[in-house]
């Protein structure tokens, strides 16, 4: 068989590339880069994605010396090197290019100016002066943070226009009377509103970044960026260079990281010339009458929300072809790849600002779908929103945990050229807190909602411990966890190529709301996910586009459902709201006639009362038959995908975010003769207890929280193993044990040695020690089977038996089968224990809890063995 199960069984493909962390260099020795390249290596990665942000010469002379002797390594082992793609954070600093350069080529904001009121008998005077861009006020985090904004001289007047007060009123463009600001106005009957607009650069905190509006300003990026890569390096383009990240880019009017208000709300709204000849072009010479309607007012709200749809089509289709499309282009024609995302945060990922007004038009250029994770994000059983002592702030936990991943494998399997592949940016920011504890669970997290390509952040090359944004998986040595992780990343890797190449099964349709939150109000999509993904009903987000643009995302309808890129829906969900685009009409239309259900969830938008209605709570009840797999009794914290690959059929991956135990049976909607499981932690094949009931096939399981569950069907391509269990007569091992430590620099040097029982104190003992506790004792035994289990240990554990390593884990309970390890009579028992850098940290000043105003807390979770150490013997 050459399968890709027996394929990564076998060794020959285990997902090398898959996996590409952000490598931080800041003009380190050149020993040290080689080192890190080595650290890399030895974590069982083939690949780096070089973050330019922290290095004090990008694309100078100390950037390609350091940029030689990586990718003499890279090509020395056989590796990968992405680049992201500018000197500063987010991308469209262009390397400083703009600084300096011809005003035509930076951002430019639309601003409105309530001149006052008009009516029959009190005419407006505009005096002239009044038709002025005000004052840009920066807040807190701008006057802390951009000391020497550049300033502009260009501010111009756009147009004047009037809008009559109450519903259904006119508009007027008052353009052509205006001048230069200085006129008179009196309406015949009405009152009205007299606005001017004007166009500034004077707004949005990154003046000197490109305008992603701009075909010729996104240009700038590549000239200063792309284009002096490609002159030094070009024989390595498609070979041992992989391609460019994208690191945030963002559309960048408002204020800085501004989140949660609506567009509508800004001061100022984006704007370039071409998004001009657009709204020219489609809303008339006189388009001008319109542009107050961009923001909060009483108008007529039909013709609002239509303006308002008019003007996110022109804003992010601009962003579309000039900076993704134009990028991603370039990339392609010299062999190479564009990948990065843009901020998702609390749904920020459909709106301007600091991110680009629509998530699948901003990335749709690129080569796969991105996302980010980070800090205090994604948390086991995080599904709440609050207040969050972390990176996070105030965090929306239902988004992060039923949109961000599947936002994300949406548009990896819809797009084409994205080949089913999603990149998830993870790790980074949750502190030296972090370790493969929380990291298995993230893994298994953005696993399980489809994505397969992952960048690690980060191995930072800066002495240790660097403040910025930790945790650092090598840290010179320092990081207990080290081989952990690597162990990790093995896994991962498997995962992740297992996962690839094939199409999950997700028969729900949620419409993406970018539309309807640009026209107007409308319910967020994590509101509709959630009740879906609890009751393991797989879903994906797909924009208005695929019905738009069949051709482009390969869509068609009937047959009791559709289709977009080769994957089949059944019903379609669309998130309530006040309006949506008249062209909805149609589409909804055909799809009900083509048999395909569609539903709002919550509430009709005006004008779709003959849509039916379904309270989102109601929804599972309503999509019943749609499940991925049946969870008995039901669970809300199981998760679950339905794979489809070509060489293998179908399987499913099953991880339990709960924290306790799911002991029961899961229905799977297909019928098989025979099934058998995957353990991707030690790359084996396992049996699988199972039976049919009619057209299903059920498993009798026990799902433990972060111990992930691959079930194949089939008859089995390799060995059959007897999964690891905790069962027969016990022996509970809490005495005898001594126990000595070592730093992670000192490993395998410990000292301290002292006798322990178990559970261990250590941590009360030893407040500040992060590193490597070592467990020891002798353990006589009598013959049979024997199975180690350790119930809780902080946080990698690796076992010995007389000397002989047993291998490395990370999830608890630790069960090791030792029949085959032990000799009859005495042994020697060895149980070591990693910890985080946590508690090494912790006196240690925290700049980012600092910057965020918030306290550090103290260290809490144990160090060394917390549980018991029992063996099952049969």
């Amino acid at each position: 068989m050459n399968s890709a199960i027996s394929r990564i069984l076998s060794g020959q493909d285990w997902g090398q590339g898959n996996i590409f962390p952000f490598f931080w260099v800041h003009g380190e020795p050149e020993e040290t880069i080689r080192e890190y390249m080595d650290a890399v290596y030895r974590a069982n990665l083939r690949a780096v994605c070089v973050e330019s942000r922290p290095h004090p010469d990008f694309a100078g002379p100390q950037w390609w010396h350091d940029m030689d002797i990586i990718l003499d390594e890279a090509r020395r082992r056989g590796m990968k090197v992405w680049i992201l793609d500018d000197s500063h954070f987010p991308t469209g600093y262009a390397n400083g290019a703009l600084e300096h350069a011809d005003s035509g080529l930076c951002r430019q904001s639309l601003v409105r100016v309530e001149l006052g009121t008009a009516a029959p008998g009190a005419p407006l005077r505009v005096e002239p002066g009044q038709c002025t861009v005000p004052p840009w006020v920066p807040n807190q985090m701008e006057q802390f943070s951009l000391p020497n904004i550049r300033t502009f001289d260009d501010d111009r007047l756009l147009g004047v226009a009037a809008v009559e007060n109450g519903p259904g009123g006119g508009l007027l463009d008052l353009t052509p009377q205006a001048g230069e600001g200085d006129f008179s106005f009196c309406p015949p009957d009405g009152e009205w509103t007299v606005y001017a607009l004007l166009l500034t650069r004077n707004r949005g905190p990154h003046r000197s970044y490109i305008n992603m509006m701009d075909r010729a300003s996104c240009r700038v990026l590549i000239d200063a960026v792309y284009e002096p890569h490609w002159q030094r390096y070009r024989e390595d383009f498609g070979k041992t260079i992989a391609g460019f990240f994208s690191d945030e880019p963002e559309i960048g009017n408002g204020h800085l990281y501004q989140s949660g208000g609506r567009f509508w709300e800004e001061e100022d709204q984006a704007w370039s010339a071409q998004v001009e000849e657009e709204l020219r072009s489609r809303l008339g010479g006189d388009f001008v009458k319109y542009l107050p309607l961009l923001w909060a007012g009483s108008f007529d709200p039909d013709r609002t929300a239509a303006v308002r749809k008019t003007y996110m089509d022109a804003v992010t289709g601009a962003v579309r072809e000039c900076f993704s499309q134009q990028i991603g282009d370039w990339c392609r024609e010299r062999g190479v790849e564009y990948i990065g995302h843009l901020i998702e945060d609390n749904n920020q990922h459909l709106r301007c600002g600091s991110s680009l007004g629509h998530y699948f038009r901003g990335l749709f250029g690129q080569d796969m779908a991105g996302i980010d994770d980070i800090g205090g994000q994604v948390l086991p059983q995080g599904e709440w929103n609050g207040e969050s002592n972390s990176l996070a702030g105030n965090r929306n936990g239902l988004f992060y945990h039923f949109v961000l991943g599947k936002l994300g494998s949406s548009l990896a399997a819809m797009d084409p050229k994205k080949r089913g592949r999603c990149m998830c940016e993870l790790f980074g920011a949750y502190g030296w807190e972090e370790g493969v504890r929380l990291e298995k669970y993230l893994c298994d997290h953005f696993l399980v909602r489809g994505v397969n390509r992952f960048v690690p952040h980060a191995f930072s090359l800066r002495d240790y411990p660097d403040p910025d944004c930790p945790p650092h998986f090598y840290a010179h040595g320092h990081n207990p966890q080290f081989r952990h992780f690597g162990a990790l990343m093995a896994y991962l890797g498997r995962m992740s190529q297992l996962f690839s190449r094939g199409r999950a099964v997700a028969p729900a349709a949620i419409l993406y709301n970018a539309e309807a939150d640009w026209m107007g109000d409308s319910l967020s999509l994590e509101a509709v996910a959630q009740p879906l993904c609890e009751a393991q009903i797989d879903y994906q987000f797909l924009p208005l586009d695929v019905f738009a643009q069949r051709e482009v995302w390969n869509t068609t309808i009937g047959g009791d459902g559709f289709s977009v890129n080769g994957n089949r829906y059944r019903a379609l969900i669309v998130p309530g709201c006040d309006c949506l685009p008249q062209e909805a009409v149609g589409i909804f239309r055909e799809l009900e006639a083509a048999g395909c259900p569609v539903y709002f969830a919550g509430h009709q938008a005006r004008g779709f009362d003959w849509v039916p209605v379904v309270d989102c709570a109601r929804l599972p009840q309503t999509l019943a038959g749609l499940e991925t797999v049946q969870a008995e009794p039901a669970n809300r914290y199981i998760r679950s995908m339905e794979y489809v690959r070509e060489d293998m059929g179908t399987l499913y991956l099953l991880v339990n975010e709960g924290a306790e135990p799911f002991t029961g049976s899961i229905r799977l909607p297909k019928a098989a003769e025979a099934c058998h499981a995957y353990n991707a932690w030690d790359n084996r094949l396992e049996a699988l207890p199972f039976h049919q009931e009619g057209d299903r096939l059920v498993l009798d399981v026990t799902l433990e929280p972060l111990k992930s569950l691959v079930v194949l069907l089939g008859e089995p391509e390799g060995e059959l193993h007897a999964p690891v269990e905790a069962k027969g007569d016990l022996r509970v091992l809490s005495g005898g044990w001594r126990r000595s430590v070592c730093t992670s620099t000192e490993y395998p040097h410990f000292r301290e040695e002292k006798a322990v029982s178990l559970p261990d104190p250590l941590a009360e003992e030893q407040p500040l020690f992060s590193g490597f506790a070592r467990y020891e004792r002798n353990y006589d035994h009598q013959g049979g089977r024997a199975v180690l289990e350790i119930t809780d240990a902080y946080e990698g554990v690796e076992v010995f038996v007389n000397g002989e390593s047993q291998d490395i884990q990370i999830a608890p309970p630790f069960r090791y089968d030792l029949t085959a390890a032990l000799r009859p009579g005495e042994n020697q028992l060895g149980i070591e224990v990693a910890t985080t850098l946590e508690r090494d940290t912790s006196a240690l000043p925290n700049p980012m809890a600092e910057w965020l105003g918030k306290t550090s807390e103290p260290p809490t979770v144990p160090s060394g063995i917390s549980g018991q150490v029992r063996m099952w013997l049969s």
